[in-house]
């Protein structure tokens, strides 16, 4: 299930792990701004979410940003870190 309400919006990690839109959902930013100690985001533009890893990144490898963060929203305290990140490589466009 794909989620258009806040595709855009800049967020911080706190900000969108507190929304219900995303909790259980894999989260992708563009733009991110990351933690100089722990190299993860901390805040970034939503691009996409998804229930689905493989959707999530099937629709993100199609489009035009290439080079986001993928992050899982759960419920985990609000003053713990953002889980690993997915890193995905970048991979030169699909021929067709």
């Amino acid at each position: 299930m794909r989620f258009e309400t806040r595709m855009g919006s800049r967020m911080s990690w706190p900000q969108i792990r507190q929304s219900d839109e995303y909790r259980g959902r894999w989260v992708a930013l563009d733009n991110c701004r990351y933690d100089g100690r722990t190299a993860q985001p901390v805040e970034g533009t939503i691009i996409d979410a998804d229930e689905d890893l493989v959707e999530l990144c099937t629709r993100i490898r199609h489009s035009e940003n290439k080079h986001c963060a993928i992050l899982f929203c759960d419920d985990a305290p609000e003053d713990s870190p953002p889980p690993a990140l997915v890193r995905r490589p970048s991979y030169p466009p699909a021929q067709h």
